[in-house]
């Protein structure tokens, strides 16, 4: 089974700040680290080969210093690393991303069929969670969404049975494979890599392809021509006021409190007699 685990090189938004004057990220000094949803699917990828046997690749779409993230995932232990990185690409929106990714993707099936697709959840940079469905959209396949726990591959059957995450629960969902899955941070726990993953990581060179490696790109849909989302603005938003402090004895605080759950609860009924 090969399996093809899509990740992206993005800033630590721990420490990342908000240009006042751009409304954009200042990314100056902030270090780039592997998208944690990303370090998750990886390992995912990992663990169903161990199951399931195959392999493994890494897919990127970034400047020449996403392979450091490329050697994070070989070290996590995956066997091979793909990276497209051209001036080409630059700018790109998830619409456009999506597109090149799948492209980068149609000439790896070519060299070895794809049997099933890992994203992360979303990128901690963009919080949109559009490029995994998106790449499953144009490949043809099912996109499982949210996964939390992969019970089981029939691999004669050509099916997949996995659980999705639900606000209130998860769901139990079966799909034909291939397909995509983008997984949830709470389906394994990343392992501190063991020292041959580390020095073999050290020592690894991803495939490094530009546009003009891939086949019938349409240049029109990639980069900042083939993005039509726009950031109007962004901004840190307030910091939440504090809570009011309750003083007196207990009983005085438990008077206190039921006036204000009582005056809350009759300021909703007003307004909603008055819709």
């Amino acid at each position: 089974m090969h399996i093809l685990v899509c990740i992206k090189q993005v800033p630590d938004t721990k420490i990342i700040k908000i240009d006042p004057k751009t409304n954009t990220l200042d990314r100056r000094g902030v270090p780039a680290i592997l998208n944690p949803y990303d370090t998750h699917a990886v390992e995912e990828g990992v663990r169903l080969r161990a199951r399931y046997g195959g392999k493994v690749s890494v897919l990127s779409m970034g400047p020449p210093q996403a392979v450091a993230a490329i050697k994070k995932c070989v070290e996590i232990g995956a066997d091979a690393g793909y990276l497209i990185s051209d001036r080409a690409f630059a700018g790109a929106d998830t619409l456009a991303t999506s597109y090149a990714l799948s492209k980068a993707i149609e000439r790896i099936q070519k060299e070895e069929p794809i049997d099933l697709v890992i994203c992360g959840k979303m990128a901690i940079d963009g919080d949109t969670g559009q490029v995994g469905p998106g790449i499953a959209r144009r490949m043809g396949i099912p996109a499982l969404t949210s996964v939390k726990n992969v019970q089981e591959i029939n691999g004669a059957n050509k099916e997949i049975l996995v659980h999705r995450k639900l606000e209130d629960g998860y769901e139990l969902l079966q799909s034909r494979v291939p397909c995509l899955l983008t997984v949830e941070k709470e389906i394994n726990e990343v392992p501190y890599s063991p020292m041959p993953n580390m020095i073999r990581a050290a020592r690894y060179k991803p495939v490094v392809w530009t546009v003009n490696d891939l086949e019938d790109v349409d240049r029109a849909q990639l980069g900042l021509k083939g993005s039509p989302t726009i950031v109007g603005k962004m901004f840190s938003p307030p910091k939440p006021e504090g809570g009011k402090r309750l003083e007196g004895k207990p009983e005085q605080q438990v008077r206190a409190l039921v006036d204000i759950l009582m005056k809350e609860k009759r300021e909703l009924l007003i307004e909603g007699g008055t819709k």
